[in-house]
């Protein structure tokens, strides 16, 4: 079972299917991607995930803030939670820190950050994090806040060996994109060798970072092919193994059943 653990299928470009996104996905089922989560990046955008997933048996959702989208007001941890209380719903976020692209307003994205795991913690739902140019920060705010029986993953990850590996300590899970695939990533594929595969899932975070050979095209869930192609590869095992793990990964971290 091939999981896309992390896809924005509202922003999918579905020009190649004449703008059905059920022909997308179906595509992405024929190359056997068996379940996708939708992941939500504002309130504004909370309900079409949701939407989209209760259309769909094999598509689940999260609900947050990115820490580019933060209103004026950082969202409350109780309104968090009422957001997430669809049945499909099965994580909080996508929510953490992003310094390359926003350093002005860090406490903002802190206190939304800390909001996002006490969310986790009260719902039991596990908290998905991006982190960019935030090392230090996201695991001292992570060590702070994060119940440890519900933790989390740390997605499209790009950071270094270290922080994959005390998010790892943490009982994070560490979820690798297309960016893998990338000439220019030998150091990344050096943490994806040293994570446990047992501790790892796979991603395509469509449309963004389509994988090698299709590098600037939009990227969409079928893609994940070469993702799990890509670690299979780096870890000198099947890839078949590679897609049994990672789905018993996802299933484990966010209680679905197999």
């Amino acid at each position: 079972m091939l999981i896309d653990s992390h896809c924005h299928l509202d922003r999918l470009d579905l020009s190649p299917y004449d703008g059905n996104l059920d022909a997308a996905l179906q595509a992405a089922r024929e190359r056997g991607v068996k379940r996708m989560l939708c992941i939500g990046i504002d309130r504004g955008n909370a309900q079409t995930v949701i939407d989209i997933a209760n259309r769909h048996p094999d598509i689940f959702a999260s609900v947050g803030i990115h820490p580019l989208d933060l209103a004026d007001e950082v969202e409350a941890t109780e309104a968090l939670v009422a957001l997430s209380e669809s049945e499909k719903v099965v994580a909080i976020g996508e929510t953490g820190l992003d310094y390359y692209y926003s350093e002005d307003n860090k406490n903002a994205q802190q206190a939304s950050f800390r909001n996002h795991l006490r969310a986790a913690a009260q719902t039991r739902k596990p908290v998905i994090v991006h982190t960019r140019n935030a090392r230090q920060d996201t695991l001292d705010i992570i060590r702070d806040e994060s119940d440890p029986e519900v933790a989390g993953v740390l997605h499209c990850f790009t950071e270094s060996r270290e922080m994959a590996h005390a998010a790892l300590d943490m009982n994070f899970y560490i979820s690798f994109s297309g960016i893998i695939t990338f000439k220019n990533a030998a150091d990344l594929r050096e943490v994806v060798a040293s994570v446990p595969l047992d501790r790892m899932l796979v991603e395509t975070d469509s449309p963004y970072l389509a994988p090698v050979p299709f590098r600037g095209k939009k990227n969409e869930p079928k893609y994940v092919v070469e993702v799990a192609q890509c670690v299979a590869d780096i870890k000198g095992i099947s890839f078949d193994e590679v897609v049994a793990q990672t789905a018993d990964n996802f299933n484990r971290l966010f209680n679905l059943a197999a």
